[in-house]
């Protein structure tokens, strides 16, 4: 009979979810608070649970390991859009998939006894170093992959800020060095002129009187330290130069000195 420790489990389940997450975004570019990444990664191996229940099938176990991956995927990163949410369940998915394929490709082809499958889980009893070592390798692959396809996006950009029936466009430049996000949200930041404060509200820029929907956030920048303005408007754009390719992206405004420009990460055009 197969001896399977709960606690074990649990942990094992932790770990790689945090894991998966930390891979997706990676992957879909999306910001990861590590407090969020671990509550997230607590309440999915919860879901793992199901390898003590009787054998469900494999639909079933499908539909229960999709309603996990959304939930899990949403207490994450947070719902910003439908597509944001598919791309990082998606991306999610097939991390899961990629992993679990590979213990189950060694599973059939070694016949272990510290690996055990049932209703899409699999249970792992061998040292924690192993794990932690294998998984570190694998996320730093990813890692690498991304340094060489992250590459700076170089062009003319215009970016398009609609807030109710007013919509402004600004001349975008792509900044690897804006990595502003907002920290309640998690959305990354394009910091826009001052100037356009006041076309997008009708008044002069106060950061003490703000309108509603605005909130302070800090800044470090150059100059030193500080707070800006922010708020999320209906809808960004960001365009190239010949308007032929134009990308709806999940981001928040904020108000700074930029020589009239709208900085934004260049991650933003990429999944």
């Amino acid at each position: 009979m197969e001896t399977i420790y709960v606690d074990v489990l649990i942990v094992l389940n932790i770990y790689v979810n945090f894991f998966l997450l930390r891979i997706t975004a990676g992957i879909t570019h999306s910001p990861l608070r590590t407090g969020r990444c671990a509550a997230a990664s607590v309440y999915g191996s919860l879901f793992s649970l199901t390898i003590l229940l009787p054998e469900l099938g494999n639909f079933l176990s499908l539909l229960i390991k999709l309603a996990a991956a959304i939930s899990i995927i949403v207490l994450a990163f947070g719902f910003h859009s439908k597509k944001r949410l598919f791309l990082n369940t998606f991306a999610f998915f097939t991390a899961n998939f990629v992993l679990a394929g590979t213990v189950y490709g060694v599973y059939n082809l070694l016949k272990p006894e510290f690996i055990h499958f049932n209703n899409a889980c699999f249970y792992i009893d061998f040292s924690l170093i192993i794990l932690v070592v294998s998984t570190a390798a694998l996320y730093f692959a990813v890692r690498i992959v991304r340094i060489f396809t992250d590459k700076d996006i170089d062009g003319d950009y215009k970016v398009f800020i609609r807030t109710g029936n007013k919509i402004i466009s600004l001349a975008g430049i792509a900044d690897t060095g804006n990595a502003l996000v907002d920290y309640f949200t998690g959305s990354p930041v394009i910091i826009c002129s001052e100037d356009s404060f006041s076309d997008l509200t009708g008044s002069e820029l106060n950061i003490s009187l703000l309108p509603k929907g605005f909130r302070l956030i800090p800044c470090t920048a150059v100059s030193g330290k500080g707070l800006i303005p922010i708020f999320r408007p209906d809808e960004v754009v960001i365009s190239d130069g010949s308007n032929s390719g134009r990308k709806p992206v999940d981001a928040v405004i904020g108000f700074g000195q930029c020589n009239g420009k709208a900085i934004f990460n260049p991650k933003l055009l990429k999944i």
